[in-house]
């Protein structure tokens, strides 16, 4: 490149060599009014390329400068980024480790070389946050969201802070703006159903169900998503019932029947429209129907509540033999007609079919209601033989029950387990199967 140069200055001189020898004449340069000089030509030709080389040096020099600060402006902020990101690791590194007070203090650090650090303005909310303490968690990812509103990690833990402080309403305000952005996110719409389940907005519920069903690809997710359908089809049916609607509680558990024809707690909604209804016959008839289908003994439970209460234990009665003609070894059958017979004080019945029940299999339910009649036949010495046996004599005479799903115990029915949030899965307790699951 060098000798290029040389070469091309060589031309340059010899062809200004030869323009002067053709150019000897003098050229008049006016400076000022009344001020000229007459210079030769080949003078005019040096100062015209000295002043077009000078311009040339400033406009490279200009550049240069200009490279020259950029770089170094690059160089202190690739400096100052590997500084916060050190320090950011570093914190991480703490946060990681359960060391919440250092990593907050580092954070800290980090904020103050970069104010805007999102990052570290996001960790420093999740700090606050795994301390229960929302207000402060809530203001840092307000900070952050004003930062940059459309960062999505942002509006999910916002979403995140304000469902733990009970501020449902928020947070579905939250979730919504994330939906406006992208209506398919499957991590908005799961979040969303979950916030209409705690605010009890059933009817909403179900709509935004049907929603997602239409996303799931698979037959076996859609299957799932069925079914919980058909629970918020039946809960939006339970709150019409409990708000005295009936005739939308009505369709609502017809919704359900026509998805799961076997959906118990469904079953036991219309047969209670019905009673509300005023029409006790039709729902005796229906439930004994429905338990002749279903064989269901929550079923055969209420049905018993309706047909005592309406002066009618025989045709109850008449129910059980019927089931115990077909399943003459059924112990459960037989313990439940025990009961009754017990209810009804008709004890030497209730003595003879329970003395018939493999009592290994219903131990402590059998103890507590032989002992009770015993108590009541005055034989105090038999009765207290039969409590002894009883596990837990606070229980006697009142079965409880127990979710198939994950063995959660209660003592009143309910149509969803409020441990798993599993519906129709509530039974009897009979043979303490939640003790064991729990074992």
């Amino acid at each position: 490149m060098g000798k290029f140069l040389t070469f091309l200055f060589i031309v340059f001189i010899g062809a200004l060599g030869y323009f002067a020898l053709l150019n000897r004449d003098q050229v008049a340069i006016i400076v000022a009014q009344g001020h000229a000089y007459e210079i030769p030509k080949v003078a005019l030709v040096l100062i015209s390329s000295a002043i077009g080389a000078l311009l040339m040096l400033f406009v490279f020099a200009v550049r240069d400068t200009r490279r020259f600060i950029f770089t170094v402006r690059m160089q202190k902020k690739a400096k100052k980024e590997d500084k916060i990101k050190n320090l950011y690791e570093k914190a991480l590194d703490a946060y990681f480790a359960e060391e919440m007070d250092d990593s907050r203090v580092i954070l800290e650090q980090v904020l103050n070389e970069d104010p805007d650090y999102i990052k570290a303005i996001l960790k420093l909310g999740d700090i606050a946050y795994s301390r229960g303490d929302y207000k402060a968690a809530y203001e840092y990812y307000s900070r952050a969201d004003s930062i940059d509103p459309d960062r999505i990690a942002t509006l999910f833990a916002l979403v995140k802070v304000k469902t733990a402080a009970g501020e449902y309403a928020d947070a579905l305000a939250y979730v919504d703006e994330i939906l406006d952005d992208n209506e398919g996110n499957m991590r908005a719409l799961n979040t969303k159903r979950n916030l209409l389940d705690s605010m009890d907005r059933w009817d909403d519920l179900v709509y935004l169900q049907k929603k997602i069903i239409k996303k799931k690809q698979t037959e076996n997710e859609k299957e799932q998503e069925q079914k919980r359908l058909v629970g918020y089809q039946y809960e939006y049916g339970r709150h019409s019932l409990e708000s005295g609607e009936l005739e939308k509680a009505q369709k609502a558990f017809r919704a359900v029947l026509k998805l799961d024809g076997n959906f118990v707690p469904a079953h036991l909604g219309l047969a209670e429209v019905m009673y509300r209804e005023e029409n006790t016959e039709d729902a005796i008839n229906y439930l004994e129907n429905i338990y002749g289908q279903t064989l269901s003994l929550i079923v055969l439970a209420r049905l018993e509540d309706l047909l005592i209460a309406t002066g009618e234990p025989s045709r109850l009665i008449r129910i059980y033999k019927n089931s115990l003609a077909d399943e003459p070894s059924n112990n459960t059958l037989k313990l439940f007609l025990g009961k009754l017979y017990h209810r009804l004080e008709m004890l030497d019945d209730a003595i003879e079919i329970l003395e018939d029940v493999d009592s290994a299999a219903i131990y402590p339910e059998i103890a507590k209601i032989m002992g009770n009649i015993y108590l009541k036949r005055k034989q105090p010495e038999k009765a207290a033989e039969e409590f002894r046996k009883a596990v837990d004599m606070k229980t006697a005479f009142r079965m409880p029950y127990c979710c198939s799903n994950c063995g959660f115990f209660s003592v009143d029915w309910s149509g969803r387990c409020p441990s798993c949030k599993e519906w129709d899965t509530f039974r009897f307790d009979i043979f303490a199967s939640c003790k064991f699951r729990k074992d």
